[in-house]
């Protein structure tokens, strides 16, 4: 860092929730020098969750979800205009059109794309979509409000499952194809999967798990139909495809930082890696694009898809980019997220998926009103709630203290039987069609090094 903290260039590419989150806090912590924020699209920052809540449901128009500020942050503006690349010895942003921003400190908040589907004709077709955009919100709410037929969503996580509830609460006929064994199975194990799959089935939703979709059928460029690996074949008007996200990292090729699929890797202060592990001192990065140890879970390198990591995490990496050593502090924030879905309410907190057990405390799967505890090796590390979310903070602070699991009395509701933990049942990924919205992504870097010895002399 050269100067002044509080003085100085700094860059943050990547203008949506956790950019403006970071500028505002800069601004507020202090910083008086040049601000410039990147985004590749054109709008300003934007709230992704309505996407695919309210605006599929027709409450909200896409282009009405912009995020609230918190106060002015006084920046250069630079939307529509992606990052092309990094230069890190000569400490310059390389944008698509050939300009080069000079930075003193920068802040990488890239976050994350939609998956395509692979089959590039296929996916041109008329009808085929992914959502991650407000564009393709409002492409998709428009198709809606025209009535298919029916609609086939491709992947059962938190996206695609919100894409069907939205589909079906419309009256619309919805099938959802989903690889793994039940929707949500990779982000909260089997026990909750397989209320989600009877939730979806209640609600009438043709529901086909255990398949993959091996062909987008066209008819004269409009998508009409799908076949599926079982040999079935589902005729349909729409298609979404909700195959999970990809890391906005290929911008960094090349620039020397750990950087690739899983993310950019960073310290606990949001501090970024170089390719050999060496922590930088003028590159921070914050938000889903992120991948940072957690001291709760075993110092796992985990990357989020979290509106609330996303906030917390560019509070933490604005603050360090404007303090001296001694004043920085780490982002150990307890994840957090939720879900509204088919008469759900699903809010967790911790890290369902760093788990080898589960437990249901409270509630039952026939009420659908639950606590469900995760542990690990004997630790609490996680719970989720099913419209019953009041004690969740209770069970945060289990797993801030790294309380025994199954967790003792108390933790329940009033005398019953003992609790009975079973087999949390979360799947390799490698075997879902939804990517996880919680990556434990271990502590091997994104590819393997050759070490060079340096002579001095």
């Amino acid at each position: 860092m050269s100067g002044e903290p509080r003085g100085g260039r700094i860059v943050v590419v990547g203008a949506s929730l956790a950019g403006l989150r970071a500028a505002e806090t800069l601004r507020e912590k202090g910083f008086a020098g040049e601000l410039t924020i990147v985004g590749d699209e054109a709008l300003p920052p934007y709230d992704r969750p309505p996407l695919s809540k309210q605006v599929l449901l027709g409450r909200v128009r896409a282009r009405d979800v912009g995020l609230p500020r918190r106060r002015a942050v006084d920046a250069r503006w630079r939307l529509g205009t992606p990052a092309a690349g990094l230069d890190t010895a000569g400490k310059r942003v390389l944008l698509a059109g050939g300009e080069k921003l000079p930075y003193d400190r920068l802040l990488i908040a890239t976050g994350t794309r939609a998956r395509p589907w692979p089959n590039p004709g296929e996916a041109a077709l008329d009808g085929v979509l992914t959502l991650r955009t407000a564009d393709d919100a409002g492409r998709l709410a428009g198709l809606l409000d025209a009535g298919p037929r029916r609609v086939l969503v491709i992947g059962a996580g938190f996206t695609g499952s919100e894409i069907a509830s939205a589909c079906r609460e419309r009256g619309l006929e919805v099938t959802v194809a989903e690889r793994g064994p039940a929707p949500l199975v990779g982000a909260l194990g089997g026990t909750l999967g397989a209320l989600a799959a009877a939730q979806q089935r209640a609600h009438g939703v043709d529901l086909r798990c255990g398949v993959t979709v091996t062909l987008l059928r066209g008819d004269g460029g409009r998508f009409a139909g799908a076949e599926l690996s079982d040999g079935s074949r589902v005729d349909a008007e729409v298609a979404v495809v909700a195959l999970g996200a990809v890391r906005n990292t290929e911008w960094l090729t090349g620039s020397g930082l750990a950087a690739g699929p899983r993310g950019v890797a960073c310290d606990a202060g949001c501090r970024a890696f170089d390719m050999y592990g060496i922590v930088t001192d003028d590159i921070f990065v914050a938000g889903d694009v992120a991948r940072f140890p957690h001291p709760l879970f075993e110092y796992q390198m985990l990357s989020l898809e979290h509106w609330g990591n996303a906030v917390a995490q560019a509070e933490v990496a604005a603050h360090n980019m404007v303090s001296a050593g001694p004043d920085r502090r780490p982002h150990l924030a307890v994840p957090a997220f939720w879900s509204s879905q088919f008469g759900l309410n699903i809010k967790s907190v911790g890290v369902p998926t760093f788990s080898d057990q589960v437990v249901i405390v409270q509630g039952s799967p026939q009420e659908r009103r639950l606590v469900a505890v995760y542990g690990y090796r004997g630790r609490v590390t996680a719970a989720v709630s099913v419209n019953r979310a009041k004690w969740l903070e209770h069970y945060q602070s289990l797993i801030e203290s790294g309380a025994p699991f199954p967790p003792g009395p108390g933790a329940a509701d009033g005398p019953g039987p003992p609790l009975s933990p079973v087999p949390s049942a979360v799947p390799d990924p490698a075997v879902l069609s939804h990517g996880p919205s919680v990556a434990l992504t271990g502590h091997l870097p994104d590819r393997r090094l050759a070490v060079v010895h340096h002579q001095d002399g």
